[in-house]
């Protein structure tokens, strides 16, 4: 793999209801799309995933709320700090998120490159001592579906709200302390970079940055050790970095995962510090096949855990920003 020229051009992320009409015109079927995605039906098959955790060791957090799988809470493995970090891997289920390929032309799918980073960078966490909170442990959605949620293969536009509002409420019943959502990026051929989010209309504002910061540059500088000349694309708003699809979102303005209530559109917000990465663009193919190896994975696992590990050390026990 070889680096290649950059230019950061930011495309969709979970910003309120990020959705786009599917590729059959009137069916109504919507899901998460970007400049490449497009509905799964299109699509050749993913390949199954072997988790790599213990599901055994995990507790369902709220088995009535969330679907089966997801939002599963995991102990310490060693040691207890008596903190709780959640971790959210982007997309999954009916909902693919970007689509990429690789160097060797093999095609990948953000919901699967996201979720072992989840997987990774939990084991990690747990192993020093945190309660570790996952949005999803599967090739799952996080909600619990109605059939009002499902547009033939594809979320509907509730369903896409519905999933991305219970990554938060996830957060939130799982007490945690610190949330880190984990995303791709998608974009033109000349789109590369890593980029972390915060949001600012926060009371714990100052600590979304904080965490932010710590995350874009653990990650970034994990990754670059290996010699990879990922550009830097730095910590910024949420604000400014989703798009939307609807009215209703685009008055939102801001990432579900880590913004503020708005009555009428989103009243379960996250309840403590947190972050979005975007690590890499899975539309490059020099950075998808980093995002599609097991050895890139475990690396930019081990910055978010390590970022996480920092931001957390200085607080007391049990000490939290939010109420639960």
């Amino acid at each position: 793999m070889k680096p290649r020229h950059w230019n950061r051009s930011h495309t969709i992320l979970l910003s309120g209801l990020v959705i786009a009409a599917a590729a059959a015109a009137g069916s109504g079927a919507l899901s998460a799309a970007g400049p490449n995605r497009t509905p799964r039906g299109r699509q050749v098959a993913r390949s199954p995933r072997v988790a790599r955790t213990n599901a055994a060791a995990g507790r369902p957090v709220d088995p009535a709320l969330f679907a089966h799988t997801a939002c599963m809470a995991y102990p310490p493995t060693h040691g207890n700090r008596g903190l709780t970090v959640f971790l959210d891997a982007g997309h999954g289920g009916r909902d693919p998120g970007s689509v990429g390929r690789t160097e060797s032309g093999k095609t990948i799918y953000e919901a699967d490159e996201t979720l072992p980073v989840e997987l990774d960078a939990m084991a990690l966490l747990r192993a020093d001592g945190f309660r570790v909170v996952v949005s999803r442990t599967t090739d799952s959605s996080v909600a619990r579906l109605t059939p009002a949620d499902v547009s033939g293969r594809l979320l509907s536009a509730a369903g896409v709200h519905a999933d991305v509002a219970a990554r938060a409420q996830c957060a939130n019943r799982g007490h945690a302390d610190a949330l880190v959502g984990i995303y791709l990026d998608a974009g033109g051929p000349n789109n590369a970079g890593s980029v972390t989010g915060y949001d600012a209309a926060r009371p714990f504002a100052a600590q979304n940055l904080r965490l932010a910061q710590l995350v874009q540059h653990d990650v970034l500088s994990a990754m670059n050790r290996r010699g990879w000349a990922i550009p830097n694309g730095g910590v910024q708003l949420d604000t400014g970095l989703g798009s939307a699809a609807s009215a209703a979102a685009d008055s939102y303005g801001h990432l579900m995962l880590l913004g503020p209530a708005k009555p009428g559109w989103f009243t379960t917000p996250s309840m403590m510090p947190g972050a979005l990465i975007e690590p890499l663009f899975i539309t490059d193919p020099f950075e998808a096949s980093i995002a599609a190896s097991r050895v890139g994975q475990h690396v930019i696992a081990g910055g978010i855990a390590l970022a996480l590990e920092q931001f957390l050390g200085r607080r007391g026990q049990r000490g939290r920003s939010g109420h639960h």
